[in-house]
């Protein structure tokens, strides 16, 4: 492969939520976790699960679920949590997100990467920055910086400050 053409490929980790495929960059990747038992935290913004011990550090647990409007599941065996890093009010955090299954890393050229549909979309494009074809199917590209955005997740914090 010629150097430009490396330089334009980028990785993505490929995974399920409901039916829907989904993809993030796999610089924003840390680790994959089997689901845990997962504490609940009294107060917490509704899409905040609870909390896990990851090698001695609280990680908050979110079910991204919520942001694109599709149904609870249950649990199974491939149920998993994605250790993310995304930058929320101008400050990297760690945070777990609950994944119904990981699907694969796809090796994407940025010209692959088409914008997303502008009108009748059912699942919220603001955190959608394009789609990838592959094998006749779309897989969503996802900003997770815009989905874990500090007024998405911590309003429970700044409108109680005296509960705190």
């Amino acid at each position: 492969m010629d150097e430009e053409i490396i330089q334009s490929m980028n990785s993505y980790l490929s995974f399920k939520l409901g039916s829907e495929l989904f993809a993030v960059h796999v610089s924003k990747v840390l680790n994959i976790l089997e689901m845990v038992p997962i504490t609940h935290v009294p107060k917490s913004h509704e899409s905040i699960v609870g909390v896990i011990n990851l090698r001695g550090s609280v990680l908050a647990v979110v079910d991204i679920r919520m942001k694109f409007d599709l149904a609870q599941s249950e649990y199974t065996k491939d149920t998993c949590i994605l250790v993310l890093q995304v930058m929320i009010d101008e400050e990297i955090v760690d945070v777990g997100a609950i994944v119904d299954s990981v699907h694969s890393v796809l090796e994407v050229n940025e010209s692959d990467i088409l914008p997303p549909p502008t009108v009748g979309v059912k699942n919220k494009s603001e955190f959608v920055t394009g789609m990838v074809k592959e094998h006749e199917k779309f897989i969503m590209v996802l900003d997770i910086d815009k989905i874990f955005a500090l007024e998405n997740y911590l309003t429970v914090v700044e409108d109680n400050p005296a509960e705190h």
